[in-house]
């Protein structure tokens, strides 16, 4: 292995900003800065943002890292970007963004997708007939919500198409930002998953399929080529590292899109070895062994940043995301009435507030079905509630149900993954941003039934992950050193006493769902 002190500048693109972090091959976090990214929410499912702010809170942090000189710069031996996955950008031949990035949360080619796959017989919405061969060469396909990057393209065909025409390629947030790093017109084979025209039935001859493309009439020529995210892409440009400090000899590690970094930084990289991902959105993942598709719960096994190696995926829409929608619209949502800033510490405030309940929040239940949901239900039309209120219930109340709605949530994405993997994962491994919170730690636990151990800086997982890429395509680790590289801060046990509450008020959740989501059809189809 290398120097401890030998760092990667790993880039962590969210949904909410930009954070690059000095990591050392051995994933310890030695800086960190962080610059804040605006989306803004459009009708009919628009969710956007501007590709612009990324690559300038990039270059950003870099630059600040670098300055505050904390390691040599002949020491950070790499670049390595992790960025939300299914977060669209076209660009013309120069490597220009032609307007916004359509993100993970953008619904509008919903209609476009079903057209696409709808027909008879009709099984979950999806033509049978018409799916068999994306299930025989993807083991999936588009999925209904219209939140992939097929769909965006589609979008942009249908909807804007002089960028269609315009557009030199459409490429991932990830591979945009690398774009922009190196000059370098590619992706890493896992980003370009969610296109739903890659032929994965062989996991070490990942390739582009003829079929499939006839099929979503998406021209080749607008993808660009592939290449796995342990692979050196190429080294940063000379105006790069004249604004970040950076040398001109750094070189740039595809890397992977943030599930996989995540995946890959909370050291669950074993087959069958899970991790619970709590940020913006919430996933629960692993890495298995096979290749198989649960098409009615969205579930498919598709290829990881590990080479040869397939990973099965539930992703809840909206997790964390819950908080400070809560603080803007409902806690200070009038600051000429309440006359106060919020306070800097005000998630702290919240986790202490809904501390004050006992489990089960009085039987108040929260779906956090914000944006819709995509899976273990793929369902743009869902909305989140709050379900039997009276007298007594309070603030604190709302908040504890809050936090236990995401967490229900949860348990009902894990039934499905551990019944694709035929296996009950007894462990997980947590992290994300919501990890920090000992209380939300606490009641996934205990909703979950699971065990859950939190990694040391579990909201740097996905950094963590990109480092360890880099250091892996460099040769200073392996993936098989990873585990023993990952240091557990803590161990969350399932309460047995609180047992009785939660599964009953997971059945209600549940009922919840079935008794209500025609009337969700209706209101927002």
């Amino acid at each position: 292995m290398g120097s401890r002190r030998q760092c990667v500048l790993a880039v962590d693109h969210g949904t909410s900003g930009v954070k690059s972090s000095l990591v050392t091959t051995a994933g310890e976090i030695i800086s960190t800065e962080i610059a804040a990214t605006p989306i803004t929410f459009l009708p009919h499912g628009g969710a956007e943002q501007d590709p612009e702010l990324w690559w300038q809170g990039l270059i950003a942090t870099a630059a600040r890292l670098v300055a505050k000189g904390v390691v040599p710069v002949a020491d950070i031996i790499a670049v390595c970007c992790s960025s939300t996955f299914s977060s669209t950008v076209a660009v013309d031949r120069h490597g220009r963004h032609l307007g916004n990035s359509l993100t993970w949360m953008d619904s509008r080619g919903a209609p476009f997708i079903r057209n696409l796959v709808s027909g008879f017989p009709s099984v979950h919405g999806y033509g049978l007939f018409k799916m068999i061969p994306w299930l025989a060469k993807t083991g999936g396909g588009p999925q209904l919500s219209g939140k992939d990057d097929i769909a965006h393209v589609l979008w942009w065909k249908n909807q804007q198409p002089d960028v269609y025409d315009k557009a030199h390629m459409f490429m991932g947030s990830k591979d945009y930002l690398n774009l922009r790093l190196t000059g370098e017109f590619a992706a890493s084979y896992d980003a370009m998953t969610l296109f739903w025209v890659v032929n994965s039935r062989d996991i070490n001859a990942l390739h582009y399929d003829d079929g499939l493309l006839k099929r979503v009439g998406i021209d080749r020529s607008k993808l660009p080529p592939m290449r796995r995210s342990i692979d050196v892409l190429g080294k940063i440009t000379p105006e790069v590292a004249a604004l970040t400090g950076l040398s001109q000899d750094t070189p740039v590690v595809t890397g992977s899109p943030d599930h996989q970094c995540a995946c890959i930084g909370s050291g669950a990289v074993q087959d069958f070895q899970g991790h619970l991902y709590i940020g913006t959105s919430s996933w629960i993942q692993c890495v298995v062994p096979f290749k198989k598709t649960d098409s009615k719960h969205s579930i498919a096994a598709i290829p990881s940043a590990i080479p040869g190696r397939y990973y099965a995926v539930n992703e809840q829409d909206i997790a964390a995301g819950i908080l400070p929608y809560l603080v803007d619209n409902w806690l200070f949502n009038n600051r000429d009435i309440q006359g106060s800033q919020v306070p800097g510490d005000i998630y702290d405030r919240i986790e202490a507030s809904a501390a004050k309940i006992e489990p089960g929040a009085g039987n108040l239940i929260f779906t956090p079905w914000l944006n819709g949901e995509r899976t273990p239900v793929d369902n743009t039309a869902l909305r989140g509630s709050l379900f039997n209120i009276s007298m007594s219930t309070t603030m604190d109340h709302i908040l504890r149900a809050a936090l236990e709605g995401v967490a229900y949530n949860n348990r009902w994405a894990l039934k499905y993954v551990e019944t694709f993997i035929r296996r009950k994962m007894d462990s997980l491994a947590i992290i994300g941003g919501g990890a920090r919170s000992d209380l939300w730690c606490q009641i996934l636990a205990d909703v979950m039934d699971r065990t859950l151990r939190r990694p040391k800086d579990p909201v740097q997982a996905n950094a963590r992950g990109a480092a360890f890429l880099a250091s892996v395509g460099l040769g200073h680790i392996t993936f098989d050193d990873i585990g023993d590289l990952v240091h557990w801060e803590r161990t969350f046990e399932p309460d047995p006493k609180n047992r009785r509450v939660y599964d009953s008020l997971f059945e209600q959740f549940i009922a919840l769902y079935k008794k209500n989501k025609r009337t969700h059809k209706r209101l927002n189809r």
